[in-house]
């Protein structure tokens, strides 16, 4: 036991060591359709101590305040529960965060990103801990929200994936920001809204779990789209990390999931996607643009013991072979039900379904934010003037 010296000063006269206070963070929100910017800001949050609690607002809170969910709220406590960042889910939360709250669950302070979130009468959810001093910020993810994803399997527009300034589907931007502000492409929101995230190495690195394989572990391999990250595919992967020790997930390339799952899929991006798949704690590796053939090369060079994939029907390689041929004829192939029947057609036709609620709730939620832009440009106009 490390020890030091007592104020006596005596090298004879030693006590133990003060033991560091654990520093407790709380952080909350609705999380509907989680993606890498959720996971984003519960990584900032856990760098400012050492446990991470997060509140998950009930579909009620969600309703009342934002405007109908697409995830259910016991989905939503599943999607939060596997980011590798968050020590605890508390279920429930309220929406408007509160100096009790904290203090029930030893929370030392807040962390919420540097966006603005209102209750349904435009009250800021979180001027409770502000003006007691128990609130800290962290930097918002640009270039994703949810928002942005409803608007993109609102009109199913290519532009999440593919800039080509004279194709129609480029045309959509604009339509999109209409939809949402009733105005021109230049007005919408810095915090929701139409655009392409840009990842970078860094981005990808503090994603990364940075750790390899130990020798003797036993390496899963599993490969696909993963588009909008949801609770099957989280279901899928948890199954699959179960048949061994280190689970390695090929994320194929924007044309390839074109190729075999058509229309405009998908919804995001390669660079989304593997940041959402990363986030994930069953996942130890990604393969970033993995090849759709599970070939003899890939088993070998990833040292890959086990090939899971689950119920969905495969589609041939471009030459009409199986892409799980090798794999099969290793005897590594292994088929697995995680008895969720949830995919990301299942989530569009959800917003399809209630298309008019999300226009209004996307609608609502930006006219919000704009307001909030005109007080605070405002305010400051007042304090330099």
């Amino acid at each position: 036991m490390a020890t030091k010296r007592s104020e006596s000063g005596s090298g004879s006269d030693l006590a133990p060591e003060k033991k560091k206070k654990e520093v407790r963070v709380w952080m909350d929100g609705c999380f509907d359709m989680v993606h890498f910017g959720h996971a984003n800001a519960l990584r900032q949050g856990k760098e400012f101590g050492d446990k991470l609690l997060v509140g998950v607002h009930s579909d009620a809170e969600v309703s009342k305040h934002k405007g109908p969910p697409v995830y259910s709220d016991e989905e939503r406590y599943k999607m939060v529960r596997a980011i590798k960042w968050v020590d605890e889910v508390v279920e429930d939360a309220p929406y408007v965060t509160t100096l009790e709250t904290l203090d029930e669950y030893g929370c030392d302070f807040c962390v919420h990103g540097d966006d603005i979130t209102t209750t349904a009468d435009g009250q800021d959810t979180y001027h409770l801990v502000k003006d007691a001093e128990r609130y800290k910020e962290c930097k918002r993810t640009a270039g994703v929200s949810t928002t942005d994803l409803v608007g993109r399997m609102l009109l199913m527009t290519k532009t999440h994936h593919q800039r080509d300034e004279g194709s129609v589907d480029s045309q959509h931007v604009g339509a999109i920001s209409k939809m949402f502000t009733g105005e021109g492409p230049s007005m919408h929101s810095p915090w929701t809204g139409v655009s392409q995230f840009l990842t970078t190495t860094k981005k990808i690195i503090q994603f990364s779990e940075g750790r390899e394989p130990n020798p003797g572990d036993k390496i899963v391999y599993v490969d696909g789209a993963f588009d909008l990250f949801h609770v099957g595919h989280l279901d899928f992967l948890e199954k699959a990390a179960q048949q061994g020790d280190f689970l390695i997930v090929g994320l194929h390339t924007d044309p390839v999931v074109n190729r075999y799952k058509g229309s405009n899929f998908p919804i995001m991006n390669l660079h989304e996607r593997t940041l959402s798949v990363l986030a994930c704690r069953h996942v130890s590796e990604v393969v970033i643009g993995a090849p759709y053939a599970v070939t003899k090369d890939l088993l070998e060079h990833f040292k890959v013991d086990v090939v899971c994939h689950g119920m969905t029907p495969v589609m041939p390689d471009e030459d009409g072979t199986d892409p799980y041929a090798e794999a099969k004829l290793q005897g590594k192939f292994v088929a697995i039900d995680s008895k969720n029947k949830l995919t990301t057609k299942t989530i569009i036709e959800r917003i399809i379904t209630h298309r008019l609620e999300f226009e209004e709730r996307n609608k609502k939620k930006e006219e919000k934010e704009m307001k909030i832009m005109e007080h605070l440009k405002n305010a400051q106009k007042t304090k330099t003037g």
